[in-house]
């Protein structure tokens, strides 16, 4: 009796022991394989998946930026300043060396009383022009018909006239050369620098004057040669 309870209890310390070593094992095993498989993978991936993110968004931002710059310096060399400064708003004239046109001018008339009378024409450059008078004779004319066109006398004449500052050119008219009462009483006198100037101006008489075969002289820079007489 003794003998059987001896090997009985034999038999169930070994299956604890078994039992014991199982549970030992598997709790072993279990953490280890989850680490691994947990900490291998994830890690890798998530390594893999952000370096290719940088490298694509580098390279994205890379070419963004070369195509923009090359744009840029690109725009800035055609459309600058070369353009702009050939649109500007002066009508292609510079300011200086150009030839004179009436609207480069300030005119200003005085009524002078020798030879008969006569109105003596003063032109001085407008601000910051510098031009030239290449046509020697001014074209001047009392009203729109034929008859009020002055004749040039050719008295005077420097050919050209530089103008600029307080440097004046003068002409002399003469609105009236015959002698007996006829004319047409004007109130404003119009010059052109030449018969093809596209903007003349019209310049206000001292007081009205009776026109009939009127002459004019040529420009000078000293007014005493602009005295206009019929020779």
């Amino acid at each position: 009796m003794r003998s059987r309870l001896a090997a009985r209890s034999a038999r169930l310390a070994l299956a604890a022991a078994a039992v014991t070593a199982l549970a030992a094992a598997t709790t072993a095993c279990n953490p280890g394989d989850g680490a691994d498989t947990g900490s291998s993978a994830a890690p890798s991936a998530i390594a893999s998946a952000g370096s290719g993110g940088s490298d694509d968004a580098s390279g994205d931002s890379t070419s963004a930026g070369d195509s923009h710059s090359g744009g840029s310096s690109t725009g800035g060399s055609d459309s600058g300043g070369s353009g702009d400064k050939t649109g500007s708003g002066d009508g292609g004239k510079s300011g200086y060396g150009q030839s004179c046109g009436a609207n480069d001018l300030d005119f200003t008339v005085t009524s002078e009383s020798q030879a008969g009378g006569y109105y003596l024409v003063t032109a001085k450059a407008k601000s910051g022009i510098t031009c030239y008078l290449d046509i020697n004779t001014p074209s001047v004319s009392f009203g729109s018909d034929a008859d009020g066109v002055a004749s040039p006398v050719g008295q005077g004449g420097e050919d050209p006239i530089k103008l600029t500052g307080s440097t004046a050119a003068y002409t002399g008219i003469s609105p009236k050369t015959t002698s007996d009462d006829s004319g047409v009483e004007f109130e404003n006198v119009i010059i052109g620098v030449g018969e093809e100037d596209p903007n003349p101006a019209e310049l206000k008489l001292p007081e009205a004057a009776t026109v009939d075969k009127p002459i004019v002289t040529n420009w000078s820079t000293n007014s005493a040669e602009t005295i206009p007489v019929i020779v």
